[in-house]
């Protein structure tokens, strides 16, 4: 492991038997520096969850080395679990139990005694915002609350690293804000998080690199913002008030579009290299033909439209 990785796999393959081809992982590589969140992103079927599964010693590698905190996941699983937590795509809590006491038990299962497990739980109720409903039963808890509560449980031993896999699933925008919230201030504090997800705006707005999986290997990785710029296009999107006028736009276009234009009802987006000159060249040609459009923004790509482009997985 070298100075600042915490994780590094390279050429891992796990194959299964009667599995569909391209299941599993076929030379998946990765690296994950200290302190930071990394997205793990693909279509179903990447290897996203088998990925997680293997660097936290549940599942067995066939080739390739893969290490956490230092220590090989194959021949020194003991030392890495105690040095990990893993969240995973369901919550591991007993919604009987307040959450205190689920704090309490997991704080027990991992042998830090009564004193202090209950010391560690209001600790975790505190950082996680839960004190006010500690006392009461989980299955009065909302989803946003369940999963961070779910992460405290996680953080009962201070883990170096944290996998959490597809960890808003299922949760409304005002949960998942609360989980995003909870996850930053995880990293905050040292803790390094690998984050698979279903939502490309969750790993846009979590994630320091993100690693991009098609047929269990990486196809690309860097920056959201790098990722973004590998289309080699900005965006200038047209909102027009008159859907007729589409086709009079698209003509004035010509002269600044770098690729195949897009048009959805009465909202052009135009591919462009040059931002400023385009949008400048735009503006007067709309003045010329005295279109006034209801909106004109410039814009980079998507996280979505990257991952539509490069894993080719459908909308």
């Amino acid at each position: 492991m070298t100075k600042q990785q915490v994780i590094e796999a390279a050429n891992v393959r796990k194959n299964y038997r009667g599995g569909t081809e391209g299941a599993g992982l076929n030379g998946f590589d990765l690296e994950v520096t200290a302190g930071t969140v990394t997205g793990l992103l693909g279509p179903n079927g990447a290897g996203k969850t088998t990925a997680v599964r293997i660097l936290s010693t549940l599942l067995k590698l066939d080739s390739g080395t893969a290490s956490v905190a230092g220590y090989d996941v194959s021949r020194q699983g003991a030392e890495v679990r105690r040095r990990i937590g893993l969240v995973g795509q369901y919550a591991a809590i007993d919604e009987v139990l307040t959450g205190r006491q689920n704090l309490v038990m997991f704080g027990r299962l991992n042998h830090l005694g009564h004193t202090k497990s209950v010391r560690r739980a209001d600790e975790l109720l505190e950082r996680f915002s839960l004190t006010a409903a500690a006392g009461q039963s989980v299955g009065k808890y909302s989803g946003g609350m369940r999963r961070r509560l779910d992460l405290a449980a996680s953080l009962i031993v201070a883990p170096t690293v944290l996998f959490v896999d597809e960890p808003t699933t299922g949760l409304d925008p005002a949960g998942r804000l609360e989980v995003w919230t909870a996850i930053r201030q995880l990293v905050d504090n040292g803790t390094t998080v690998l984050l698979t997800t279903q939502y490309l705006e969750e790993a846009d707005q979590l994630a320091n690199r993100i690693s991009m999986l098609k047929d269990g290997k990486v196809v690309a990785e860097g920056t959201p913002d790098a990722l973004k710029a590998q289309l080699g296009s900005d965006w200038l999107d047209l909102v027009l008030v008159d859907p007729a006028e589409v086709t009079q736009v698209l003509g004035l276009a010509e002269p600044i579009t770098n690729g195949e234009i897009k048009v959805e009802g009465n909202r052009v987006s135009i591919p462009v290299k040059d931002r400023t000159r385009a949008l400048t060249i735009m503006a007067n040609s709309l003045h010329e033909a005295r279109i006034e459009p209801e909106d004109i923004t410039l814009r980079r790509p998507t996280l979505d439209e990257v991952f539509l482009h490069l894993t080719g997985a459908s909308a």
